[in-house]
């Protein structure tokens, strides 16, 4: 285990080398940088020259798009990346670790709601609808699922803004925190800003739960029907066992086999936040700030936080594995 952990681990540097490589060069070729939006204003207003717009870039490290300035560029970012400098963020003017480790967290909050409830509500369903096949109750999981897979996050968002906040007045649409209310350095101040907290998060956990669990219940479904259908199963309920302890006791355990290769995806996930659903709700989270930084040409900030979801990405498909074979005990680890 030991030795294919560090084979897994010295093979990712070459997978993240490569990744930092296509992100680099896909950022450097946007047509418009920093620089252009930042000054594209006073350019077309004749206040700034474009000779002092060129040299802005060329203070910035991003005047030259030739293929010469493209790996002159990424090498500077890769010896600065080896001493843990991840550069300073061109629209936030701060670290790059400093804005992710700030902004990462309530997107972590939102996102270890949002996986938990996800699963606590599709794998039952998954399961229900599977041993109830071709039922009403099957039919109704899986126009559920098809609502959940089809609609976009800032369409269903927006509906759930308008019936819950606009026309309810149940929750807010947006932000943390109410802005005009004030709380004083009490206990029981940091109590109302936590309860405040909860109630804006309410409406974005509740539209990704929504939109995630169609996936999970449709893969749990199609796992189930396939252990249901394996000759131990046959044998468990010729043997007299109740049809629940023929369920959760011996297919349930298979069925989370093929589950378990969803790890990968959930750790990035966690701390990448929802781009969408932060930018709809209004809360700076880490996913906000990146699409916002990608919409302005955030070099630094763009690379820093991709190559973080590049990291976890890599480390969770390795637990993945190892979960994997301790799920399966089948499943040995090549060395």
């Amino acid at each position: 285990m030991f030795k294919y952990i560090l084979k897994r681990l010295f093979i990712s540097i070459f997978v993240l080398l490569g990744v930092s490589i296509i992100i680099y060069t896909l950022v450097r070729l946007i047509p418009n940088d920093y620089i252009d939006i930042k000054f594209a204003q006073q350019l077309q207003n004749g206040t700034i020259t474009q000779e002092q717009v060129n040299q802005f870039k060329d203070l910035y490290g991003i005047g030259d798009k030739t293929f010469k300035g493209l790996i002159e560029g990424y090498f500077k970012w890769l010896g600065n990346l080896c001493t843990g400098n991840l550069g300073k963020s061109f629209k936030y003017e701060k670290n790059v670790a400093e804005v992710i480790s700030e902004h990462m967290w309530i997107s972590f909050a939102i996102a270890v709601v949002a996986t938990i409830l996800q699963f606590l509500i599709s794998i039952p369903l998954g399961i229900s609808s599977a041993t109830h096949q071709y039922s009403i109750r099957d039919y109704t999981v899986t126009v559920f699922t098809m609502i959940g897979i089809s609609l976009p996050t800032y369409f269903f968002a927006a509906i759930v803004i308008k019936i819950f906040s606009v026309n309810l007045g149940w929750f807010p649409s947006n932000g943390l925190i109410y802005a005009s209310k004030t709380y004083e350095e009490t206990f029981l101040g940091g109590l109302t800003k936590f309860g405040d907290m909860l109630h804006h998060l309410v409406l974005p956990i509740f539209v990704s739960v929504i939109l995630s669990i169609g996936g999970l219940m449709r893969y749990t479904r199609t796992n189930t029907l396939e252990v249901l259908n394996a000759d131990y199963i046959r044998t468990a309920r010729a043997k007299g066992l109740s049809e629940k302890k023929v369920i959760y006791k011996h297919a349930f355990r298979n069925t989370m086999i093929p589950l378990v290769t969803l790890f990968a995806g959930i750790l990035p996930s966690l701390f990448g936040g929802m781009m969408i659903t932060e930018q709809v709700f209004g809360i700076d989270g880490i996913g906000r700030l990146a699409y916002q930084a990608l919409k302005e040409g955030d070099i630094p900030f763009v690379m820093g936080y991709n190559m973080f979801l590049a990291v976890l990405t890599v480390i969770g498909t390795l637990l993945s594995d190892i979960m994997y074979s301790v799920v399966d005990p089948r499943v040995k680890l090549g060395k």
